[in-house]
């Protein structure tokens, strides 16, 4: 059993995943840098709080409970050596997460793990120093909603780091794939087929993104549509990814230009308030 757990990341994703891991009862550290984020970051951390204890989920004196196991540091180097698990949330940008892997490595963790939803668990392995200790850990937005975690072995995973890695799945109470390192993995391929396509046939002016999600949402019993869920994922992530896979898997990935105009614009779904649809 996992005891103690870091993040490296304070966004929507890491938020998260120190959200589930401090409900799980482990001591959870999130390393962001910037100090304004890192402010917004523990906004956003006591008002998931607050709803799970206004739905009945926790009660007040849990959530305190919860908050209580989480810290915030600055920078990965103040992380404690051999922790359980570091696991890295920062923008699909292979620049960015090779320098985090490399310093989180430094920090001799007994798993390692990159929540990319896009890029080889391989290639990355290349950045950390035990490459048998690191893999895959992709969870979905929200994450303390969404029940699945697709775990990634790498051509140097070793089984018990996999098997380490599974039964911290099952300690957050989520449930496990475990899944190939090829390019997207699964959900991600799938996901973004659908997204891109529904971002297609907007700018081909088939439908508006609010009728395109509700056909989806309705008939195919879909609890968002893709442009809905392209909006709380960020559309700059969704274009970071279709960038990673277009590399790698061709022309089927090709980010459609009505993507990278909103992104250009700075319209970036619902953390800007606007993205394919307007949000409060």
């Amino acid at each position: 059993m996992a005891e103690r757990l870091a993040v490296i990341g304070g966004g929507t994703m890491g938020i998260g995943i120190a959200y589930v891991s401090a409900m799980a009862g482990i001591s959870t550290s999130i390393v962001e840098a910037s100090p304004q984020r890192a402010v917004v970051m523990m906004e956003e951390f006591q008002a998931a709080l607050d709803s799970a204890s206004a739905r009945g989920k926790i009660t007040a004196g849990q959530a305190d409970e919860v908050l209580s196991r989480v810290r915030r540091l600055a920078h990965v180097e103040e992380l404690d050596t051999g922790l359980d698990v570091i696991i890295e949330s920062v923008p699909e940008r292979v620049e960015i997460k090779q320098a985090v892997l490399h310093a989180a490595a430094g920090r001799s963790p007994r798993i390692l793990a990159s929540n990319t939803s896009s890029m080889s668990i391989t290639a990355l392995s290349e950045y950390v120093s035990d490459a048998s200790s690191f893999l895959g850990m992709h969870f979905f937005n929200p994450v303390w909603s969404i029940g699945l975690v697709e775990v990634v072995k790498g051509a140097s995973t070793s089984l018990q780091t996999l098997d380490l890695a599974l039964d911290l799945v099952t300690q957050l109470g989520k449930q496990s794939a475990v899944i190939a390192d090829a390019p997207g993995f699964a959900t991600s391929r799938l996901d973004l087929v659908a997204a891109l396509e529904a971002m297609r046939m907007v700018e081909a002016g088939v439908g508006t993104a609010a009728d395109i999600d509700r056909a989806v949402q309705l008939a195919y019993r879909h609890p968002v549509g893709p442009l809905t869920l392209s909006d709380i994922v960020g559309l700059d992530v969704r274009l970071d990814i279709a960038l990673q896979l277009e590399s790698s898997l061709g022309d089927r990935f090709r980010p459609p230009q009505i993507l990278r105009d909103l992104v250009a614009q700075g319209h970036l779904g619902k953390k800007t308030g606007r993205g394919f649809l307007a949000w409060e």
